[in-house]
């Protein structure tokens, strides 16, 4: 299965509960940190939700 790195690169501090859970349901943990993750549509839409607090890295 394909999969795809994401780095937070937006400090979660002023953001909503709810996407400070998300963050950690992706598993970054603090700031540039880099997880590799399965690229499937649950994965995609957790990125969605905080596309302005990460970035999808090659």
């Amino acid at each position: 299965m394909a999969t795809i790195k994401i780095q937070q690169v937006v400090s979660r501090c002023g953001a909503p509960a709810t996407q400070k859970r998300t963050l950690d349901a992706l598993g970054l943990k603090k700031l540039y940190h880099i997880v590799e993750l399965e690229d499937n549509a649950c994965v995609r839409g957790q990125i969605r939700k905080v596309h302005h607090l990460v970035k999808v890295v090659d």
